[in-house]
């Protein structure tokens, strides 16, 4: 398990910034739901969050933020154009042109810290397993399948995207079979092999998890990847219309039987990596100024 924030935090704020959506309420859901989760653990001074699609604006946030220290994590899944361009651009940290910018900067009387995405930290394993290990629990049929005896699958977008998402994914399936606690790991990928279809041929147990390693739920998790698994368009569209989920646990396909998980960014397991970016964040800080 992750460790207890031990630091004190009370002199410094929290920016947690996230892709965010004009067409989508889900798309924000998971950032809201860790900052107030890390707001009621009364860890930090201020916690407050900024989308790059919505409202609050990245670019606005820092007006709003009185703290001495501005630790600033981007809730995304992959280090790429947004955490890397558009947000430091829009924080006032880098020119948004590619260049390397500073991490940590002090600017009017603060200093601001800016991490790197939750998806890269190596903790993230931990979020995976929990989701992995609640959906097999919250749907045990037969019985719960033992990880031994289950193949798991961290499913995400791949290159036609952007190709990070693919090394983030690469990294935790190492990171999963470091541990052996199941009987094989795999990434598997919407645009690139292997493709999300083959999962059922990779896996040499009968029993397969499936866990999208996406912020949100949306398009990609509820529509997309369930038809790539075998649902046909017509059963997911009712089930959408509905309201029901559109991938119904676990599902017999192909002599396989699949439990298919939520997205990573809702588990609240997700709020714990998030600190850990910032206690990494002032690790470093303090390494440099000692």
């Amino acid at each position: 398990m992750m460790r207890e924030m031990m630091e004190d935090f009370k002199d410094a704020a929290l920016v947690l910034a996230g892709h965010g959506s004009t067409l989508s309420a889900e798309s924000s859901l998971p950032t809201f739901q860790h900052a107030d989760e890390i707001r009621r653990r009364g860890i930090f001074g201020q916690v407050v969050e900024c989308f790059w699609k919505q409202e609050p604006a990245v670019c606005a946030v820092l007006r709003g933020v009185w703290a001495a220290r501005v630790f600033i994590v981007p809730f995304f899944i992959s280090e790429g154009y947004f955490t890397e361009q558009v947000i430091p651009r829009e924080l006032g940290l880098g020119s948004g042109d590619g260049l390397p910018f500073e991490r940590f900067q002090t600017r009017g009387g603060r200093t601001l810290y800016y991490s790197g995405p939750v998806g890269t930290h190596e903790s993230v394993t931990e979020v995976l397993l929990a989701r992995a290990r609640e959906v097999v629990e919250r749907f045990p049929f037969p019985r719960v399948p033992k990880p031994a005896e289950t193949t798991l699958f961290v499913a995400g977008h791949g290159t036609g995207n952007n190709e990070n998402s693919r090394k983030a994914i690469e990294r935790q399936v190492e990171l999963l079979r470091e541990r052996g606690i199941y009987a094989a790991a795999h990434g598997i990928f919407m645009e690139e092999e292997p493709r999300i279809a083959q999962c059922y041929r990779l896996a040499a147990t009968r029993n397969i998890v499936v866990v999208p390693f996406f912020i949100s739920d949306g398009l990609h998790s509820f529509e997309d990847i369930p038809m790539m698994l075998g649902e046909t368009e017509g059963n997911v569209r009712a089930r959408l219309k509905s309201g029901q989920p559109t991938w119904r646990n676990p599902t017999e396909k192909q002599g396989k039987r699949l439990w298919y998980a939520s997205s990573i960014g809702s588990e609240p397991l997700m709020a714990d990596v998030i600190l850990e970016r910032v206690r990494e964040m002032a690790a470093k800080s303090a390494s440099a100024s000692g």
